[in-house]
């Protein structure tokens, strides 16, 4: 992002920001839109969510005043306005999709057949694409990226989640000569496969946050999200099923992030991996084969090698995504996007025991959680993306406890449209 600055003032000069479409003004959503009317060059002109009320407050909170914002549902109506230097709110997507004046939108929603149906209009009405639903991202964005090139227009993932937070270190590291090893992100808490919604309930309600949102953090599907994000955006892959998710400081990373025959726990490098204890930063272990560049390590105090940590302490999650939307359209790159198809997939594993005919009902749920798995192995045992799963999933088959759900296991949601995406997907990428 260096240099960012200088380009935003310009265009904040000029009286020409980037009119920026937001969909999605919950917890995220509502501090990206106060950060983004505090940055110059940049304008949260349309704000959209099912619940108005919340877009509204999201721009008031930020300090737009009440009668500079208007409900519409009609792009027409809302191209007039924001292009006199007002807001708009609306449920439906379709005005920002269809807008005329947005040039970029982001997608905050979380939801992966939301995310799936909003990426596509975006991607078909020519406009840029930042995609904070990292959900709908590890099932079908190899497609959403080859779409977006092809529509000339950039998908990325957004600044300030931890995988984009991560690939500007790996970009650096890699930038800057060193040999990466190993990439990856902090965690605050064990991982317990065990909880669902009821038994975080007091403590979601206690943080004012959703139960179905912590117990995704909790049972660690969201961390595999992300891990998989890693994985589609470099090409490295998780050395075991849901990596190893070691306990220990920063210190401690170099020296367990090394091979077995060097006194660490891995098989390979080019791992993607976490760590339960640096959160809420990420880092990346690199080394040199230089001797000159091991000395200056040691000299600037980065330890004795043979490996190094990168670590970056923190993460602003939606407060720099407006980063990523500037990028895209000032310089047409993403932050982080899929290399080509999908390296790793977020596969489905029974959280208890269930029998046929009961419907699963995804991540941070009571029946299933999800973990990361190298690609080709999960296509090898055909088991099911977590991401396909809707309240209409049935199973056919029953299931234990800790066993991966596999295609034939489940009876498909066949109206389910991020369903027909990944079949698309699954043709065009094999």
């Amino acid at each position: 992002m260096l240099g960012l600055n200088y380009k935003l003032e310009k265009l904040e000069k000029a009286g020409t920001p980037i009119l920026t479409g937001i969909i999605g003004a919950g917890q995220m959503g509502q501090g990206m839109v106060s950060q983004m009317y505090l940055m110059e060059g940049m304008n949260p002109a349309i704000v959209v969510d099912i619940n108005t009320e919340l877009a509204k407050k999201a721009l008031l909170h930020a300090g737009v005043s009440e009668d500079k914002i208007k409900y519409t549902k009609c792009s027409c109506e809302a191209d007039e306005w924001i292009a006199q230097g007002n807001f708009v709110v609306t449920d439906d997507s379709k005005v920002v999709t269809d807008s005329k004046k947005i040039e970029v939108l982001i997608e905050a929603t979380g939801v992966t057949e939301v995310g799936a149906k909003i990426a596509l209009d975006t991607i078909m009405g020519k406009k840029h694409l930042v995609m904070l639903n990292a959900e709908t991202d590890v099932v079908i964005g190899p497609l959403l990226k080859k779409l977006a090139d092809n529509a000339g227009v950039v998908y990325t993932g957004a600044a300030g989640d931890e995988p984009a937070a991560t690939k500007e270190l790996y970009d650096f590291a890699k930038a800057a000569g060193f040999d990466v090893r190993v990439i990856g992100k902090g965690k605050n808490n064990k991982i317990d496969k065990d909880c669902n919604p009821d038994t975080v309930a007091e403590e979601a309600e206690r943080r004012g946050v959703s139960a179905h949102m912590l117990a995704s953090f909790k049972e660690g599907s969201k961390t595999m999200v992300e891990l998989a994000v890693m994985s589609n955006s470099t090409g490295y892959i998780p050395d075991v099923r849901g990596a190893h998710g070691i306990k220990g400081e920063v210190n401690d990373v170099p020296k367990v992030f090394s091979l077995k025959e060097e006194g660490g726990i891995l098989s390979k490098y080019g791992v993607v991996d976490f760590v339960d204890g640096i959160a809420p930063g990420v880092f990346v272990v690199v080394s040199s084969k230089l001797e000159e560049v091991r000395k200056e390590m040691k000299y600037l105090d980065m330890g004795d090698g043979p490996n190094y940590i990168l670590y970056r302490p923190y993460h602003l999650c939606s407060l720099e995504t407006p980063l990523s939307a500037a990028k895209a359209v000032i310089d047409h790159e993403a932050t982080i996007a899929p290399m080509g198809g999908l390296v790793s997939e977020v596969i489905t594993i029974a959280k208890k025991d269930l029998k046929a005919g009961e419907n699963l009902d995804g991540i941070g749920g009571y029946t299933v959680y999800g973990s990361v798995e190298v690609y080709e192995t999960a296509k090898e045992m055909n088991a099911l993306p977590v991401g396909l799963i809707t309240k209409k999933t049935k199973l056919v088959k029953d299931v234990k406890k800790g066993e991966v759900i596999t295609y034939d296991m489940v009876e498909l949601d066949e109206s389910s449209f991020i369903l027909q995406l990944r079949r698309v997907q699954d043709k065009l990428f094999g």
